[in-house]
């Protein structure tokens, strides 16, 4: 393809060797088959075909592990078993799946249906004595191969929106049993029509030879040309010597509006692979590294989606496959290469990004605000930043990219700190690993309050609280984001609203709800009884507990206790007596 440049006519020879290369490239199979069983398994619920979102589709903090298969809207729809097996696991959880079964089955896979509202009889049955018994609402259960055996298509379930659902559908993956991978559904030939290219959005460019974290990209709009997409701009220039590219893309199925996920893209430069990645086989391990995946400062600076097509110095090959050197393109004459970037989805449907690239004036960039050696973290090292107030360090599988490491200190408003609040780094810097951070307090603790300490980290609107280890010099915590550190103490406990006041007849009611309130919203653990003995209040989505009237409140006068701990350690209680 070196030498192709794309004019606003394009001649009718030159239009036919366009598309005959198309074909080519698009059907060119650089990443090795996959031999999924076919026909093996149905689609789980019954309800019209469509999904409102498929399996590596992009999301805060991980990729999206299957696929989720819409319920008309509705709660409460037959979800059946999408093949022969036994029930091996259930979880019941305020997050996540919410309510969710497992099956294994004979051909080494694993099936799993999440959100759901409730599971089939007997199975509700045995989940609730359990729950009982371990005195916890959220449970996880592994149940033994004879106790359920399921045939395929057998109602197992209800659809919901339990869990970190955003609306009623049904999440369903297939899982290796042996290695726990996540495997691409859409690669086990399940009734869903997809005859629709993915749509290449934009085109980004970085110099590699500084870290992604420290540029904004150059972006390029793309326009569809007969035979795919090219750049509006008909010859790239870079302005380094070392590049790489991202790209924004998505996908859908027929018959559906809704953007998907993309499957699979690989960079060919000159007619070669060089780089590319594909998404068919991800573990929960791995997923948090989709922040290596996109450009992370770019999304969270409130920018779209970008993906990088070549792996970051800290994320090993996973998705990713280095076909040419380590996927960095390096540019050594003037003259121009031709590029093209082939998408696929999983159906095998695919659209070819084309253009030229050359290499302009490479100009060296300076440090960051003209700094003089910044101290640099880099990833693959146990990283440390101190001084007499702080510390931070990270461990080697904490980053993906090497950046400046910048640190400030101001006071804090909070009357509870008792330190400054310290910036460590920046929210636009992703971590896969934990960062463990000690602050020295700047004055004596009360020593009621020393076993009540906690360090808060927030970064723009959001915030993390942690229980604070004392040591010989100060208190650690460890954390998943860099952002504004502060020590705190957390003397109050928390506060207990219930749904009826004390002494209120309940004969009419259904349920009880219980809302605790934290000025740290940092509530830990809750526990009630009735009459002395544990009663199970659901948690869905980790807001109210909710307790529903069954046989475990008959008539009469009952006491109700209600006890909530927050992450310091404060516990309140509250009683309350009610009539049915």
């Amino acid at each position: 393809m070196q030498g192709i440049s794309f004019q606003k006519k394009l001649h009718k020879p030159f239009l036919i060797l366009l598309l005959v290369c198309f074909h080519t490239r698009a059907d060119a199979q650089p990443f090795p088959a996959r031999n999924y069983p076919k026909g093996y398994f149905i689609y789980p619920v019954a309800a019209r075909i469509s999904l409102a979102a498929n399996f590596g589709e992009l999301r805060p903090d991980h990729y999206h592990m299957g696929l989720d298969c819409r319920t008309d809207q509705v709660q409460n729809k037959p979800v059946r078993a999408a093949a022969d097996g036994y029930v091996a696991r259930v979880s019941v959880a305020p997050g996540g799946f919410g309510q969710a079964i497992y099956l294994n089955h004979p051909n080494g896979l694993t099936t799993v249906y999440g959100h759901l509202n409730r599971f089939f009889p007997a199975l509700e049955r045995y989940v609730k004595e359990q729950q009982y018994r371990q005195e916890s609402w959220r449970v996880t259960l592994d149940i033994p191969a004879a106790m359920f055996p399921v045939k395929q298509g057998q109602l197992i379930a209800y659809s919901g929106n339990t869990g970190g659902s955003q609306g009623p559908h049904c999440h369903f993956e297939i899982r290796d049993t042996r290695t726990g991978k996540v495997l691409n559904e859409l690669l086990f030939g399940l009734p869903i029509p997809d005859k629709v290219p993915p749509s290449i959005l934009r085109l980004a460019v970085y110099d590699r030879t500084v870290s992604t974290y420290s540029q904004v990209p150059r972006l390029f709009p793309l326009k569809k040309v007969p035979g795919g997409y090219t750049t509006v701009a008909p010859v790239i220039t870079a302005e380094s010597d070392r590049i790489s590219f991202g790209i924004s893309a998505n996908d859908r199925q027929s018959g559906s509006n809704n953007p998907n996920g993309i499957y699979e893209a690989v960079l060919y430069l000159d007619g070669k692979p060089v780089s590319g990645f594909r998404l068919d086989s991800i573990s929960y391990d791995e997923t948090r590294y989709v922040n290596a995946h996109i450009d992370y400062r770019t999304r969270m600076a409130g920018g779209p989606y970008i993906e990088h097509l070549s792996r970051l110095p800290g994320y090993p090959e996973g998705v990713y496959h280095d076909f040419s050197g380590d996927g960095v393109i390096r540019l050594t004459d003037g003259q121009p290469h031709g590029v093209e970037i082939v998408v696929k989805d999983a159906n095998g449907n695919a659209s070819v990004l084309r253009f030229k690239l050359e290499k302009g004036t490479v100009t060296p960039r300076s440090s960051p605000g003209g700094e003089t050696d910044p101290l640099e973290f880099r990833p693959g090292n146990v990283n440390v930043f101190e001084n007499n107030l702080v510390q931070v360090v990270t461990t080697p599988l904490t980053l993906y990219d090497s950046f400046a490491f910048r640190y400030a200190a101001k006071p804090s408003p909070d009357p509870a700190a008792f330190s400054e609040v310290f910036s460590l780094a920046s929210g636009f810097i992703p971590v896969q690993d934990t960062i463990t951070v000690k602050i020295r307090p700047d004055r004596d603790i009360p020593p009621a309050w020393q076993d009540h300490m906690i360090i808060r980290q927030t970064w723009k609107s959001g915030h993390e609280v942690a229980r604070a280890t004392r040591t010989a010099d100060g208190y650690t915590a460890s954390f998943r984001a860099f952002g504004d550190f502060v020590l705190l103490a957390d003397h109050v406990p928390p506060q207990i609203a219930c749904s009826f006041r004390d002494g209120a007849n309940l004969s009419k009611a259904t349920r009880i709800v219980v809302v605790p309130h934290d000025d740290q919203h940092a509530i830990s653990n809750f526990r009630a009884t009735l009459d002395g003995r544990w009663l199970m209040f659901s948690n869905d989505k980790g807001r109210a507990f909710i307790y529903r009237f069954d046989d475990r409140c008959g008539r009469g006068h009952h006491e109700l206790k209600v006890s909530v701990q927050d992450e310091a350690g404060n516990t309140a209680e509250k009683t309350y007596h009610f009539n049915r």
